[in-house]
């Protein structure tokens, strides 16, 4: 039965071709948007290179203090005090590292200046991140308890500074006005990734950390790794309750200190754009509900198109569906056969549209507007399109299958109006 449906559907396809055309671009057209919008939410926040364990780790960023009786609030990245004195002992995660934020910095080649971002690390960070090395390796406990002054640096540095593919483990590079060793290159990491992302990473007992600052605020994160998913709410549990612990440093201007440890969607987006300002509330909520919306405002135009294509397709076979129910055929039958073609139509429109969403990126990652990143159609972003494709499919067939099927025989024959 299936396989006739698809015969019928197709042979209507090919009967309009001008209809097929516009029912096609509106789909694809739709879905290819809709995919590229899913493939960089998913460059942003999913696994890739170097944070791949994305299911099992989480960040401390930012850290605030608020007053609602004055209005007044304070936001910024935690200290290296705040994170060895709080974050570090904490004994639910399998590991925690201590990073920098990026920064950039000046390096010259040939009398030429050279833009580089640079970041301190320990040695937890290259335990906890997978960077795919072309040369070398990462430096290692030993070396930060000695400040050896080595560099882990990116294949578009060293070709920067000692020429294409030129190897450059061994050699020296002078990053800000200090000579490092090269003891590793890796590919380069797209900015988008600013937890891990750096030109330069050099290990953090190098950099002028001021050991008698006790500010909670700095220019510091941590990224923790827990040992299994199920982990990362009993981390986040034991961090609120090291949290709920500190007192607030400047009690005069404000009353309340918050600091969470959350991946990167509800960490850096949603909180930051939909997060109570003196609460705990993280937004969520309000963010799924505004991208729902969205969502279906996007899609709602292009459905009602493709409703009104359809009712106009069935007209052209009233005749048909009466001969069809004059020969016993019921209302369900009919409306199957229907969301069965409407469904391969929006098939071939969301094939259409997979094919242009990876164009699409092509040209956006070839165009550098994200640097170093390589936005790709994987597994994920490809469920987002069969699934929206399905249900682009059932809404905009369930409205004309449904008056189809009403119906009569002797109406339908005449030519009968839906």
């Amino acid at each position: 039965m299936l396989k006739n449906y698809l015969k019928i559907a197709w042979k209507v396809l090919l009967r309009r071709k001008f209809f097929t055309f516009i029912s096609l671009f509106g789909i694809s057209f739709t879905l290819m948007i809709l995919m590229v919008a899913t493939a960089m939410v998913d460059h942003l926040t999913g696994s890739h290179t170097p944070e791949t364990h994305m299911d099992r780790t989480i960040f401390i960023n930012f850290n605030k203090m608020t007053s609602e009786t004055k209005n007044s609030m304070m936001n910024s990245v935690p200290s290296y005090y705040y994170l060895q004195r709080y974050v570090m002992p904490m004994k639910t995660p399998e590991k925690i590292a201590i990073g920098s934020t990026f920064k950039g910095v000046n390096s010259y080649v040939n009398n030429k200046r050279l833009s580089l971002d640079l970041k301190y690390t320990d040695a937890n960070f290259w335990e906890i991140l997978e960077f795919n090395f072309l040369e070398g390796k990462a430096f290692n406990q030993q070396n930060l308890k000695n400040a050896d002054k080595l560099a882990v640096i990116t294949d578009y540095t060293r070709d920067q500074y000692f020429g294409s593919d030129v190897p450059a483990v061994g050699k020296s590079i002078v990053v800000d006005g200090v000579r490092y060793q090269v003891c590793g290159v890796v590919e380069d990491v797209p900015i988008s990734r600013f937890n891990s992302y750096a030109n330069v990473w050099v290990p953090l007992s190098t950099s002028n950390i001021n050991k008698g600052d006790i500010s909670l605020f700095g220019e510091h994160m941590a990224i923790i790794l827990a040992k299994k998913p199920s982990d990362i709410p009993k981390i986040k549990a034991e961090y609120q309750h090291i949290v709920r612990q500190i007192k607030v440093p400047d009690p005069q201007n404000f009353d309340r200190f918050a600091s969470y440890a959350e991946g990167i969607l509800e960490g850096v987006v949603v909180r930051q754009l939909f997060g109570s300002r003196y609460g705990d509330d993280s937004g969520m909520g309000k963010f799924v509900a505004v991208v729902s919306l969205i969502v279906l405002l996007f899609m709602l135009m292009p459905t009602i198109n493709l409703v009104n294509i359809n009712v106009s397709r069935i007209l052209e076979r009233s005749s048909e569906i009466g001969v069809r129910k004059a020969f016993g055929a019921s209302s369900r039958m009919l409306i199957g056969q229907f969301l069965v073609e409407n469904i391969f139509l929006t098939l071939l429109g969301g094939l259409l549209g997979f094919l242009l969403s990876a164009l699409a990126l092509q040209l956006i990652s070839s165009s550098g507007i994200i640097p170093y990143a390589q936005l790709t159609l994987n597994w994920r972003v490809f469920a987002v399109g069969i699934g929206l494709s399905l249900v682009f499919g059932l809404l905009s067939g369930v409205i004309p299958a449904y008056k189809m099927s009403k119906l009569q025989a002797v109406e339908a024959l005449k030519g009968g109006q839906l």
